[in-house]
């Protein structure tokens, strides 16, 4: 025989589950809307807290450049068997020429010369010695930028047997020069002659000229190091050097 409760036990009961059951969440609450506020937050200043950081070490690093190149002073005694310099600035053939000329090595090497560009007119604009360009005087003709320089220089060392190399080149263009050379031929010792840019006596931060000159040359010098570490060839530069 089956009990039966007695209505109003049964209807409290019914109330008793009722009032005790645990309300149902919802899917669209503050606590989710706030954690869909915040993360887009936290992203944000993540990527502002990078890209400061970015910022302060690109322009540490353009400073420690800067103040590197300012720094750079001929070698007291280059002690080196021969010469090389890269073409494209001024003065650097002259300086190369001067060096050659006082004994500092026993044969130069100009390299990335334009091809329409013969020795004698080189002679003539420099206005060298014609029997020091017959014997001690070797003109190259196939770099067409820094890493170009780098891969005739290496040809023509080895060609010699040379063990230790003078580089003559501009004082801007000589951290990123003289890397290029010893990734190329670690073996080789190559010995830095920076030649001044010949701005005057202004300040360089003062030469509007200058500031893009180092600039330019700092972004060369970051893709060489990144080509090198990488392997990635589109960095290197395919047009002549300024």
């Amino acid at each position: 025989m089956q009990c039966q409760l007695p209505q109003g036990i049964r209807n409290g009961r019914a109330m008793g589950n009722e009032l005790g059951k645990p309300p149902e969440r919802s899917g669209n609450g503050d606590g989710a809307r706030g954690r869909a506020v915040t993360r887009p937050g936290f992203v944000l200043r993540a990527v502002l807290v990078l890209a400061l950081a970015a910022m302060i070490a690109f322009g540490g690093g353009f400073l420690w450049f800067t103040v590197r190149i300012l720094a750079e002073r001929p070698p007291p005694i280059y002690e080196t068997d021969a010469i090389v310099v890269l073409t494209g600035g001024a003065r650097r053939i002259d300086e190369a020429l001067l060096l050659l000329a006082e004994g500092a090595g026993e044969r130069l090497l100009i390299s990335g010369v334009n091809p329409s560009t013969t020795p004698e007119s080189i002679r003539k604009t420099t206005d060298g010695d014609s029997q020091l360009f017959e014997c001690c005087v070797d003109v190259g003709y196939e770099a067409l930028d820094t890493y170009g320089n780098a891969v005739e220089t290496r040809k023509w060392i080895e060609e010699h047997g040379y063990r230790r190399v003078l580089v003559v080149t501009s004082a801007y263009h000589l951290p990123r020069g003289l890397f290029e050379l010893r990734h190329i031929d670690p073996d080789t010792v190559f010995v830095g002659y920076p030649v001044p840019l010949g701005e005057g006596d202004k300040p360089w931060y003062d030469n509007l000229r200058y500031v893009k000159v180092l600039g330019s040359e700092y972004l060369k010098f970051i893709g060489a190091h990144v080509r090198a570490a990488t392997g990635l060839w589109v960095l290197r530069p395919a047009e002549q050097e300024e």
